[in-house]
């Protein structure tokens, strides 16, 4: 199963955290899916990238954590098992966020709305921070030398996650 997706990258003031995804939520048809996450708890396009393959490949194995496309993104972005804990570090929040948008399968109008909506895309702000990340994940300095950085301790922890349902 081939899926088309783009990773963009906006900065946003959120005044009701609810209200706001039923908005983001409002811009798509089926069989498209928005998934916003905390830019800040990423390690860059590559560790997303990552995330979105995984998601849609737990899918198809049918050992998906979540019941739904955008929040397996979440959780498998975050390494988490746990729904609750993902959303805790990916999650977005009220107030000044930088924001990271997966859009699967959506078509070229629900892009152009979503950056009506949000404003100009920034894609720096998808650059990993590597002292925040160290902090939010936990990683030590010889598990980010081991692995060769931290958008690969990130991308090998999602992948942890499918050994872990077999």
């Amino acid at each position: 199963m081939q899926v088309n997706f783009k990773i963009l990258g906006f900065s946003h003031v959120i005044e009701d955290v609810s209200t706001f995804i039923r908005q983001i939520d409002s811009l798509t048809s089926d069989p498209g899916v928005i998934q916003l996450l905390d830019a800040d708890g990423v390690a860059g396009e590559e560790h997303v990238n990552h995330a979105v393959h995984q998601a849609v490949n737990s899918f198809k194995r049918k050992d998906n954590i979540a019941n739904d496309l955008g929040l397996e993104i979440c959780v498998r972005a975050s390494a988490q098992r746990q729904i609750s804990k993902a959303l805790e570090l990916l999650g977005l929040k009220k107030g000044y966020n930088n924001i990271c948008a997966v859009l699967v399968d959506c078509d070229k109008d629900t892009v152009n709305e979503l950056q009506s909506y949000m404003g100009e895309i920034n894609n720096k702000i998808l650059e990993p921070d590597i002292t925040s990340l160290k902090e939010i994940y936990n990683v030590s300095d010889e598990e980010m030398k081991s692995s060769g950085g931290i958008t690969r301790v990130m991308i090998e922890r999602t992948s942890l996650l499918v050994l872990e349902t077999w």
